[in-house]
């Protein structure tokens, strides 16, 4: 009993208050092996996505369109926060060799994949285009999008964004053809 106990106590001390006011965070469901090798138990965010999924809202084939959408997303380096990449420093030289600068095929690929989804959907000016690229790309939170991005400048509600997303994510889910 005492264990158990001092297990969840311990559970409880790990996530520090600034971390829960990001959002909800959870426990990995299986033990993965930490740098060092040994097992461990992390936490990790539960996105939108998996949230919206758990409620019934979205279906799995909806959650994996979107997770899909995130991937490539991700890959096309379309997120606004960068960091600098330290392998591509030149120090000395007065500019950057020819074609060195241009994005590999990977990411022109996937750059690609991303604009035919948000066509998809209704392009980027339409309410499901600007929330999939900022919920789902951008991971921003619905209730923010809501707020200050919302759809031609106007504000839209938190009831309306959820329905917009959904509509989003079913149309993208036929658009990648993972009809279940």
């Amino acid at each position: 009993m005492k264990g158990r106990l001092r297990a969840a106590a311990v559970r409880e001390t790990v996530i520090l208050p600034e971390r829960l006011r990001q959002g909800p965070v959870e426990l990995v469901p299986a033990v993965i092996a930490d740098a060092a090798g040994r097992p461990a138990r992390p936490y990790r965010a539960v996105d939108t996505l998996a949230l919206m999924e758990r409620r019934g809202s979205i279906t799995a084939g909806m959650r994996q369109a979107g997770e899909d959408f995130r991937r490539r997303f991700a890959l096309a380096q379309l997120d606004p926060l960068r960091a600098l990449d330290l392998a591509r420093l030149r120090l000395g030289e007065k500019r950057a060799p020819r074609g060195d600068a241009a994005p590999g095929l990977r990411v022109e690929a996937a750059r690609l994949s991303v604009w035919r989804a948000v066509k998809a959907v209704g392009g980027i000016a339409s309410p499901a285009g600007s929330c999939l690229w900022h919920v789902v790309g951008w991971e921003r939170s619905l209730k923010e999008w809501a707020l200050e991005q919302g759809w031609a400048g106007r504000r839209v509600s938190q009831e309306a964004a959820s329905g917009i997303l959904i509509a989003a994510l079913g149309a993208l889910e036929m658009h990648f053809g993972k009809r279940q």
